[in-house]
């Protein structure tokens, strides 16, 4: 004899603590590839190619909210710590903590300060709303950026090197954030359920 599963209960299977938790890790974890994806992933651009890391950081966080963006980068950054070259200039520019003390350093650290600064900006918030929570997170990351670029380039040519060549490229992918989460509905169930 066989015991039919009704909808009622396969709803609580999918909606129990278990179930939950493995969304969020899942979660959790294809975002940190995402993440990786993004930082490999170059499209020339003026004055110079950009990654996707921005858009990623951003998109994950107005997404997912503060708790989950924050795991998402930890365990990114973990997985370079580790020796994986989940780093844009990895392996080629070093790998491991190595890389993390270089010059980008701070910008990595300015992502995880991103993630949770939009991610509690954005939670709720009107179109201006996240557009404003994603500038905010920008600024993190070019603050933190350009405090550590300052071990390795002439304070006077910080905002040059460090800012100048990446800002309209991180402002674009800004832009696409905001009218993609706009266009993307679609995500909102699995959305929930992670956030909750």
């Amino acid at each position: 004899m066989t015991h039919a599963v009704t909808p009622s209960a396969a709803a609580r299977l999918f909606e129990s603590p278990q179930a939950k938790l493995a969304r969020t890790l899942l979660t959790v974890l294809a975002g940190a590839a995402l993440v990786t994806l993004a930082a490999k992933t170059q499209i020339p651009f003026w004055p110079v190619p950009m990654t996707l890391h921005t858009l990623a950081v951003m998109a994950l966080a107005v997404a997912f909210g503060p708790r989950v963006a924050v795991s998402i980068l930890l365990t990114y950054l973990a997985s370079g710590v580790a020796g994986l070259p989940v780093f844009s200039g990895a392996p080629e520019r070093g790998v491991g903590l190595a890389y993390m003390a270089g010059p980008t350093g701070g910008y990595l650290l300015g992502y995880l300060a991103a993630a949770g600064a939009v991610g509690a900006l954005a939670r709720g918030a009107s179109f201006l709303g996240r557009v404003g929570a994603m500038l905010v997170g920008l600024a993190l990351v070019y603050l933190l950026g350009v405090a550590w670029l300052a071990v390795f380039v002439p304070v006077d040519k910080l905002l040059a090197v460090g800012v100048a060549p990446f800002l309209l490229g991180d402002l674009l992918k800004i832009g696409v954030v905001a009218v993609g989460g706009a266009l993307l509905p679609g995500l909102r169930g699995w959305v929930k359920g992670v956030r909750s």
